[in-house]
């Protein structure tokens, strides 16, 4: 059986205030469209690498919030990430923290839109 998550999608309000945000932050690129009357924002996608991935969407049955499912995003160096969405005016969370027994970092902010966010280091 392959992975079961497939694709995610961030509600968010102002889209172009939450691109701005993961740009900075992550420095990710977006492909922009509507579908079915969705504004869509498409994050990086690789067909070739392993992973998953989402889009930011604005629409109306979109609502930002801390309180659902918790995403993790993958980063190179989370504490350069943290810096930068704290500088981009994210909340943090949860403080960047070690699991050593998986060999990862964890970290949680709130963006730009009011969404919970996590952040993943493996190391």
């Amino acid at each position: 059986m392959s992975n079961p998550a497939v694709y995610f999608e961030i509600p968010v309000t102002d889209m172009h205030r939450a691109m701005v945000f993961y740009e900075e932050v992550f420095a990710f690129r977006f492909e922009q469209e509507q579908f079915d009357g969705i504004d869509m924002a498409y994050l990086p996608f690789d067909v070739q690498a392993s992973g998953i991935s989402g889009a930011l969407a604005k629409g109306d049955t979109y609502v930002p919030t801390t309180q659902g499912v918790l995403l993790y995003l993958f980063t190179n160096d989370i504490k350069q990430s943290v810096a930068r969405a704290i500088a981009a005016g994210a909340k943090l969370l949860y403080p960047v923290t070690s699991h050593d027994s998986i060999r990862v970092k964890v970290a949680e902010i709130e963006d730009s839109e009011g969404n919970r966010i996590g952040l993943h280091q493996k190391y």
